[in-house]
């Protein structure tokens, strides 16, 4: 080897040696860092997290019920409110047709009045009257009750008296009255009749 050589390695080796000791004073200096560094935080134990799971379960349970309760009360509300608009629908000309019976029942008894007067014109001009009334009272669903002959009910008939009558059966309906009204399936007005008795 020559001495330029050696001398090339020497001075390379001189070179590292002076970084090594540089890179261990770095390394020394790294530890008191990490001294001075903030201590890592302490890890729960698993009882603190078990009881935590079950707390947590425990709340989510009740959520659960109080939204599956309140879906609940919430389709409650929709239904009624849905039968309440629907029997606003079918029933809100109650009030406007109970008004209206009494002049049904004055068309009715000028009726019988124009028969017992024989007065021809005025008895086709009532009843064609009395025609147009009760098919406007058909589009709305009213049925007009007249149950002379049938069975006496006391959820559609109002009994006015009771007669003896050999030839009828007992509770039977010998006379109305004042003829009912029923509005779809509601009794508006029942029928007030006269019944017979044994």
């Amino acid at each position: 080897m020559s001495k330029k050589q050696d001398k090339n390695w020497h001075q390379f080796k001189e070179e590292h040696e002076s970084k090594d000791i540089e890179n261990s004073e770095e390394a020394q200096d790294l530890p008191e860092e990490t001294e001075h560094m903030e201590p890592s935080l302490d890890h729960p134990s698993y009882i603190e997290l078990s009881e935590k799971l079950t707390l947590a379960e425990q709340q989510s349970h009740e959520n659960w019920e109080k939204a599956v309760r309140a879906q609940a009360e919430l389709e409650n509300v929709r239904r009624r409110a849905e039968r309440e608009v629907s029997n606003a629908h079918r029933y809100g000309v109650e009030k406007i047709i109970t008004d209206l019976l009494p002049v049904i029942d004055s068309l009715e008894q000028a009726l019988q009045l124009a028969v017992k007067a024989a007065d021809a014109a005025m008895h086709e001009g009532l009843e064609l009257t009395l025609k147009l009334f009760m098919d406007v009272l058909k589009k709305f669903e009213i049925q007009q009750i007249d149950p002379i002959g049938l069975p006496f009910d006391p959820q559609i008939h109002e009994a006015m008296s009771m007669q003896a009558v050999p030839d009828a059966e007992p509770n039977t309906v010998l006379a109305v009255f004042q003829k009912g009204y029923k509005l779809s399936d509601r009794v508006i007005r029942p029928a007030r009749v006269v019944v017979s008795k044994k």
